[in-house]
């Protein structure tokens, strides 16, 4: 292979550093050989594997950098930290309440550490369905193993979970339902339950503290809060990038701006970051925006007569994909959720004396979520992003019938989960709420509106559509390259054409290892 030519004739790239845009001056230029914008799953490992390879790498990250100083285990300090809009993002009709992390390291700094490989039955569909070529699961095989190695990725002990965990896989066991522990991306974990705010010992394996600092180490440039407004295109390629500066209070603008100049671009700012990006830089229209799914998420819980302590331990180690597969209805897989105070309290249906009552149990409280897989059926074509004139995205999702019928089949098995792991009562429900005292209550499910239940997500995929089909697609398969400019590669989350059936992270980690290796194969050529 021939020798990187660099973009400049510098005798020495610049040293690598993690940067805050604050400490640059109005109207700084950068300059470097690729530009990563969002430092997440999928730009961490991009800008690690290009940066390795020898080219200068610039990284650009909207939220700030923020280390295990700063992760105090409080709801009150580290969800306006470290989530997109303070961890209230919400569908256009707040019907779907989206938790996106945003901060060096996007989401993987607060994930609950579940990791999965993409399951083979969904290549295999995009294959049939969606002209989505040249990716396999053997193609992907040695790049997940690569991540699992470097990020320590190891599946949990029946021992090692915690109680609310544990009667889920009690249950599930007892009612003859698939169960399993799950694979966590943690390396000395303590378990003290708070991977939501930031590990405050670095334990989790996140970007913030593996692929990042690799990148870096190695001569790349993170540059956190900087926004990016818009890509300048000209001739069919992007030319530089047009930033803001966030202020100090972390969301609004400084009013000071950065260019940042390179010969290719990575777009990797997610589910709703990507599609948003794309449209202010007049790059919209076609499939950008488009088909992006939630997997919609509605849970119970469950009082138990010992306690739970829902709020300690890892808090997501078991998991349930009995019903991933069900024919043409959408299928569901259930896991354990976390109960901190301020997510129980939000989470908590009724008012008053009611609503202090329930919250006076939460010790004995487990809670479990069913998670429904959409976007494999024709009818469902998923949300759409679009920009509000401020430019803010906005995404407009409209949970289709078919997905809350399935949701309430969901959370009838997740009430005979937990009867049969020994619970006393199982709660469902907005103000009236549904209280359950055995399974014989389980046909009350069946009269109640979902329509008028709050969902919430934590998966936001789609939105930038991969396919070899330039009409219903956005990005070409095989190198995740836009269609129509020539330097510019999507690789993230975004690319997924429907849902997963399984927590992201791994797959777009893997996906994006695989991708990277194919840029360095071609630009180097």
């Amino acid at each position: 292979m021939s020798e990187l030519v660099p973009l400049h004739n510098e005798p020495k790239k610049p040293a690598g550093a993690f940067v805050d845009a604050a400490t640059l001056a109005d109207g700084a230029t950068l300059e470097a050989d690729v530009v990563v914008i969002g430092s997440g799953a999928g730009g961490a490992v991009v800008a690690c594997e290009l940066q390795r390879a020898g080219f200068d790498v610039i990284v650009l990250e909207e939220g700030g950098h923020h280390t295990r100083a700063d992760f105090k285990m409080r709801e009150d300090i580290n969800y306006p930290m470290l989530y997109q809009e303070s961890g209230a993002r919400a569908t256009k009709d707040l019907g779907m309440t989206i938790l996106q992390g945003r901060a060096v390291g996007g989401s993987t700094v607060v994930n609950w550490t579940t990791s999965f490989r993409t399951p083979p039955r969904v290549y295999e569909h995009w294959k049939k369905a969606h002209a989505v070529g040249e990716i396999s699961i053997a193609d992907l095989s040695p790049h997940w193993d690569a991540v699992e190695e470097r990020l320590h990725v190891e599946k949990v002990p029946y021992e090692q979970t915690n109680r609310n965990n544990r009667v889920l896989f009690d249950g599930a066991t007892a009612l003859g339902l698939q169960v399993d522990t799950t694979r966590r991306n943690v390396k000395r974990c303590m378990q003290s339950g708070y991977c939501g705010m930031g590990c405050p010992v670095d334990a989790k394996q996140s970007m913030l503290v593996t692929y990042l600092p690799d990148a870096v180490e190695r001569g790349a440039r993170v540059v956190s809060r900087c926004r990016v407004d818009k890509l300048v295109v000209a001739g069919g390629s992007v030319g530089k990038a047009e930033c803001s500066v966030i202020g100090d209070d972390g969301y609004n603008t400084s009013g000071k701006r950065v260019t940042v100049r390179a010969r290719r671009f990575v777009l990797a700012a997610g589910g709703i970051g990507s599609p948003s990006i794309l449209i202010r830089s007049g790059l919209g229209g076609g499939m950008v925006g488009r088909r992006t799914f939630l997997h919609p998420v509605h849970g119970v819980f469950a009082h138990y007569k010992d306690p739970i302590e829902p709020y300690y331990g890892a808090p997501q180690s078991v998991a349930s994909h009995a019903h991933a597969e069900r024919g043409d209805d959408p299928g569901l897989f259930y896991e354990a959720a976390p109960m901190h105070p301020m997510l129980a309290a939000v989470a908590t249906a009724g008012f008053g004396a009611v609503h202090r009552q329930l919250m006076e149990k939460l010790p004995y409280v487990a809670a479990h979520i069913a998670l429904a897989i959409d976007g494999f059926h024709p009818s469902e074509e998923g949300g759409t992003v679009t920009v509000r004139p401020s430019g803010a995205p906005l995404l407009d999702y409209q949970t289709p019938l078919r997905i809350r019928q399935a949701l309430r089949e969901g959370v009838k098995w997740l009430a005979k989960i937990n009867f049969a792991a020994g619970a006393e009562e199982v709660g469902f429900g907005e103000f009236p709420m549904l209280m359950l005292r055995s399974d014989r209550d389980l046909s009350l499910f069946d009269h109640y509106d979902m329509g008028k239940q709050p969902l919430f997500s934590a998966h936001v995929m789609g939105g930038c559509k991969m396919g070899d089909d330039p009409k219903s697609s956005v990005v070409r398969s095989k190198d995740l390259r836009h269609h129509t400019v020539e330097n510019l590669h999507i690789v993230d989350g975004s690319v997924f054409p429907t849902s997963l059936g399984v927590n992201p992270q791994e797959s777009i980690y893997g996906l994006a290892r695989l991708v990277a290796s194919r840029l360095v194969q071609s630009w180097k050529a």
